[in-house]
């Protein structure tokens, strides 16, 4: 440890590691201090049932917004693996179980399943026109995501004035609306705008239409794909690049106070060997917007609300699905849960007047069809299985009078939901843990918050923002700025922030870079 560093990264979250990976290889002494006893943030895998060699996906699931481009500067040792369906969604209808079944890449059995749903070809090539606009505009989008901000009135004049208008100037249910017929194909379009956001699509604030921007755009192509070994092998990754670069990372450490006048700063923490305080050039936040207000004694304004329900279980083997579709296909990508267009819409209306949905939207994910190197051998070999389920629109607010009692009451509803799908009872097909309990956890806003720091429970550590600046004035700025030239924001909460991207990392990193003599 020095008494000196040039940067002082507080967070070892994936974004601090992306930036202690470039400046640290850039010849900057840079030290990451980190909270807990290990890095990773919320991209972390860990075995979460007692004498179950399972490790889970535990927060953070999915990969899509990294940039290739940081894997390669990186020299990552990372393998993202596609999933061989994007998504399907059980439907009951006419007295019949069915499946809407999208490929990857689509086929012909993608289309049968929209004619089969709809009665006609007629919502699929909706659907193929609909992606195939999203995709050019994803192709013009995500190179700029590493570059300084574009002011709106320069990318609008990159893309489809009509896709323009539609996506970032009216709410996102109107297009949805304009574009499709069917509720169910409606649902699966919609679901993209709602992860991890709360809001109504016809919200005049948009941020529904930025959340489903973001779900869209990622490295051009928007592809959601599994992180072999889990998400804790992109931190693996990460951790182990910034210490090839030279960088230092000291864990069990929690920063109390940072100061900072522009030219010199300094970060103070508690740790096991008690208070110590380093001096530094720079400082870059890994954390909230309203955690670092808090640490430098600023007010900290309107918390961040969560919004969603994560549970995490492992089955000794899939169900069987009410449709007669082989579950190993069902399952093999976004598995679509009461999402239709309408239940979307009522479930956000329950929770915006304060009750829990009564048929709970959610989406569940098998990443061990994908990646079976998450469980060990034995489990493999006996046909378990991980499920990742994501509830939508569980606010935290109503959470708020009694957690443990609205999270049993939450966990009940979308399961349920999950075994209205079924052919048979999920209790039965739930492996249990050395203990004899089932293999079930879950998390709310509250939960994330007091597991990895999240304030209010917000995945994005705030609401997301469009990825280009609202006016000339911002254009040029990597928007990780903050009032402070000396200190950067390099989290989730930068400009182009959330999901598992390294977006904030690297923009501040070469935001440093561009400032240092």
């Amino acid at each position: 440890m020095r008494d000196f560093y040039d940067v002082v990264i507080v967070g070892g979250g994936h974004n601090g590691l992306v930036a202690a990976g470039y400046l640290a290889g850039a010849g900057l002494s840079t030290l990451v201090v980190e909270q807990q006893s290990h890095t990773g943030g919320a991209a972390v895998s860990q075995q979460v049932f007692p004498g179950v060699d399972a490790r889970l996906s535990r927060y953070s699931y999915l990969v899509s917004l990294l940039p290739d481009k940081i894997v390669a500067d990186l020299g990552l040792s990372l393998e993202l693996r596609s999933r061989s369906v994007a998504s399907y969604t059980p439907v009951r209808r006419g007295g019949r179980d069915l499946g809407l079944l999208v490929e990857r890449p689509e086929g012909t059995a993608t289309r049968e399943s929209f004619a089969a749903l709809t009665g006609s070809d007629t919502e699929y090539e909706a659907w193929q026109d609909f992606y195939g606009s999203v995709g050019q505009l994803a192709e013009v989008l995500a190179p700029t995501l590493l570059e300084p901000l574009v002011s709106a009135a320069t990318m609008r004049q990159q893309v489809d004035p009509g896709l323009w208008e539609a996506v970032v100037e009216r709410p996102f249910g109107e297009l949805v609306e304009q574009r499709f017929a069917d509720d169910t194909v409606r649902g699966v379009v919609a679901t993209d705008s709602v992860i991890g956001t709360f809001a109504g699509l016809h919200d005049e604030s948009l941020i529904q239409n930025r959340c489903f921007l973001y779900h869209l755009i990622g490295n051009g192509t928007g592809e959601w794909r599994v992180p072999v070994g889990g998400m804790g092998a992109v931190t693996d990754a990460l951790a182990a690049a910034a210490h090839r670069a030279g960088a230092s990372v000291v864990t069990n450490a929690a920063v109390t106070s940072i100061e900072a006048d522009g030219t010199r700063a300094a970060v103070t923490w508690l740790g096991g060997d008690g208070e110590r305080t380093v001096d530094c050039s720079y400082v870059l936040a890994n954390v909230a917007p309203t955690t670092l207000a808090a640490l430098r004694g600023q007010p900290v304004g309107v918390k961040p609300e969560g919004s969603q329900l994560k549970i995490n279980l492992l089955l000794s083997r899939l169900p069987r699905l009410r449709s007669g579709d082989d579950p190993t296909r069902a399952f093999a990508g976004t598995f679509h849960i009461d999402e239709d267009y309408s239940q979307l819409e009522t479930a956000y209306g329950e929770a915006a007047s304060g009750a829990l949905p009564t048929v709970p939207p959610s989406e569940v994910y098998c990443h061990s069809l994908t990646d079976p190197s998450i469980l060990s051998p034995s489990l493999v070999a006996s046909g378990h299985q991980t499920l990742t389920v994501f509830g939508v629109h569980f606010p935290a607010r109503l959470f708020a009078s009694d957690n443990d009692a609205a999270r049993a009451e939450s966990v009940s509803r979308v399961l349920a939901g999950l075994e209205s799908c079924l052919d048979e009872p999920l209790e039965p097909c739930i492996a249990r843990d050395a203990d004899g309990n089932l293999c079930v956890e879950a998390k709310t806003p509250y939960d994330i918050e007091e597991s990895v720091g999240m304030p209010g429970g917000h995945i994005f550590h705030g609401d997301l923002q469009w990825p280009w600046s609202d006016d000339e004035s911002g254009a040029g700025r990597w928007g990780v700025e903050t009032d402070v030239a000396n200190i950067m924001i390099c989290g989730s909460g930068a400009h182009r922030g959330g999901a598992v991207s390294g977006l904030g990392g690297h923009n501040a990193a070469m935001a440093l870079l561009e400032l240092r003599p």
